[in-house]
């Protein structure tokens, strides 16, 4: 397989740039002293993120698909163990599918 040097020097610079942002927003907020409300929002970024990313996939599949989520969001919430909720999110989504679709 042959790389061309073009393609090799893009790939170099954007690794180079994403490093540069990263190290200079760690940077920055190293030199900033954060409000307490401040830090309780940038707690919640990463939930909002995920939310943002799963809600669309998840609400443009079929009812087994729904079904699991919600199953999974409510052992997660009540138990607050996460791997019990990913169980609970796949063995939903396996038997809502062997019911409804009828596929194993």
């Amino acid at each position: 397989m042959q790389i061309d040097s073009t393609t090799l020097l893009v790939i170099l610079g954007m690794a180079v740039v994403t490093y540069a942002t990263r190290i200079a927003g760690l940077w920055l907020m190293n030199r900033v002293t954060l409000s307490n409300r401040m830090r309780s929002w940038l707690n919640q970024i990463p939930g909002a993120v995920l939310i943002s990313i799963v809600a669309p996939t998840v609400l443009t599949q079929s009812l087994a698909e729904v079904g699991a989520a919600l199953a999974t969001v409510v052992v997660a919430i009540r138990s607050g163990n996460l791997i019990l909720a990913m169980l609970t999110g796949i063995g939903t989504v396996w038997i809502l599918r062997s019911l409804l679709l009828g596929v194993p």
